[in-house]
C-alpha cells in the first residue's frame, strides 16, 4: 500500500495551527483557503463527515476518524475510494511548528494523483497562516 508523506515548517505556534486544523468544517476559511474552496459538514450521518471542494474542482467526502487534542493529530478517511487514511499532525519546531500530512492509499494511481495536491495544500497552509 502506498504511503504519501509531506511535511513543512510553519512560523506559527503549534496551538494556533491546531486550533484551525481541528475546526474540521472550516478548511476553506481557517486552514487552507486557496487549496480548499468550500467545506460542508454533512447532516444526518453517524460519523462526522465533511464534503470538501478543492480549488482544482475535485470534491471528496471525508469521514472524521480522530481529533486528538493531546497529540494535535487529525485523522480522516476519504469515502468512495478503495482505501484512504489521512493524518495531519502538528509538532513544535524551532521556528514554530512542523506540520506532517501522511496518507495511506489504494489504488496506487490515487497516491500519484494526491501527492502533488498534498504538497500544494501544505504550501498554501503555510502562506495563509504565516500571513495572519
Amino acid at each position: 500500500m502506498p504511503t504519501v508523506h509531506h511535511e513543512i515548517e510553519i512560523g506559527c505556534p503549534p496551538e494556533d495551527i491546531w486550533d484551525a486544523a481541528r475546526d474540521v468544517g472550516a478548511l476553506h476559511t481557517r486552514l487552507v483557503p486557496g487549496f480548499v474552496t468550500a467545506t460542508e459538514m454533512l447532516p444526518d450521518v453517524a460519523t462526522p463527515t465533511r464534503r470538501v471542494t478543492f480549488a482544482n474542482g475535485a470534491v471528496a467526502d471525508e469521514a472524521i476518524v480522530t481529533i486528538d487534542d493531546d497529540r494535535r493529530r487529525l485523522v480522516w478517511t476519504v469515502l468512495g475510494v478503495e482505501h484512504h487514511n489521512g493524518a495531519l499532525e502538528i509538532h513544535p519546531s524551532p521556528i514554530g511548528a512542523r506540520v506532517t500530512w501522511t496518507a495511506d492509499v489504494l489504488p496506487v494511481d490515487f497516491a500519484e494523483r494526491i501527492s502533488p495536491m498534498m504538497a500544494d495544500g501544505l504550501r498554501k497552509m503555510k502562506a495563509h497562516l504565516e500571513a495572519n
